[in-house]
C-alpha cells in the first residue's frame, strides 16, 4: 500500500502549497466532507444551486469545484455547468462525473471576458491567496446582468453554539479527519482557516468593492456556512 505523503499549506496560501494539499486529500475528499460535516454538504450544495438558479441554455462556471460534485448538481437544472479548479489531483479524482472539467487559477482565470450567465465557488474563496483579485475576475468572466454565488465557511450567529463550533473545529474536526482523509493535516488547516476568515458582514464589503452589486448574503446551518449574492451590472 502507497502511504500519500502529508501536505498541509500555510496560512499565506501560497498557490503551490495549496494545490499539493488538496492533490493529497483528493481521494478521500468527497467522503471526508460528508463525515466532518454530518452530511450538512449535501444539504448546502442543494441550496447553492438554488441561490444560482441555473436554467438551461446558461453557460456556470463552478470554481474550486474538486472533484466536481458540485457540478453535477448544478447541470440537474439543464445549464452548461463546467468544474474549474487548480488541483490537477482533485480533478483526476472527479474524471469518472461526466462534467466538462478545466485546470484553472481563480486569480488569473482561463476564461474570456462575458462568458458566464453565473459564476459560483463553494469552500474554495478561503484559499486563495488573494481573495479579492479572485472576486475581480469573477466578476470580469461574467456576463452583463451575470449572478455571482459564493457559498463558504461563516462566523455563527448564536453566541453559545459559536463557542461549541469553535472547539469542534480546532480539537475534534482534526481527529476526524485522521480517521477517514488521506491528507489529514490538511484539515488543520481547513480549522485554522475558518477561524481567521471575514465574517459575513466583511465578506460582503469585500465583494462588493470587488465590483459586484447588490450583494446579499444568507445563514445556513446557524452561520457555520454563509451564502453571499450579488450580480454584475448592466444587461
Amino acid at each position: 500500500m502507497v502511504k500519500t505523503q502529508s501536505v498541509r499549506a500555510s496560512l499565506d496560501k501560497q498557490p503551490h502549497e495549496v494545490a499539493s494539499m488538496f492533490d493529497g486529500v483528493a481521494r478521500r475528499y468527497d467522503l471526508t466532507n460528508t463525515v466532518i460535516s454530518a452530511g450538512q454538504d449535501r444539504y448546502w450544495r442543494r441550496l447553492t444551486r438554488k441561490a444560482i438558479d441555473p436554467r438551461p441554455g446558461e453557460q456556470v462556471l463552478d470554481l474550486a469545484a474538486g472533484t466536481g460534485v458540485s457540478t453535477v448538481e448544478l447541470g440537474r437544472s439543464g445549464a452548461w455547468c463546467v468544474a474549474a479548479d487548480f488541483s490537477q489531483g482533485m480533478l483526476a479524482a472527479g474524471r469518472f462525473r461526466q462534467v466538462p472539467m478545466v485546470a484553472g487559477d481563480a486569480m488569473a482565470l482561463p476564461f474570456a471576458d462575458n462568458s458566464f450567465d453565473a459564476v459560483t465557488i463553494s469552500f474554495g474563496l478561503r484559499n486563495v491567496a488573494d481573495t479579492d483579485l479572485a472576486l475581480r475576475e469573477m466578476l470580469r468572466v461574467t456576463k452583463p446582468g451575470g449572478r455571482l454565488v459564493i457559498c463558504e465557511f461563516s462566523t455563527p450567529i448564536i453566541p453559545g453554539f459559536k463557542t461549541l463550533y469553535m472547539e469542534y473545529l480546532m480539537k475534534a474536526l482534526p481527529k476526524v479527519a485522521r480517521a477517514v482523509s488521506s491528507n489529514p493535516d490538511a484539515y488543520v488547516y481547513l480549522a485554522e482557516s475558518i477561524r481567521v476568515w471575514p465574517n459575513q458582514r466583511q465578506l460582503g464589503r469585500r465583494i462588493a468593492d470587488a465590483g459586484w452589486s447588490g450583494v446579499k448574503w444568507r445563514n445556513l446551518t446557524g452561520g457555520v456556512v454563509a451564502l453571499h449574492r450579488g450580480y454584475k451590472l448592466g444587461g
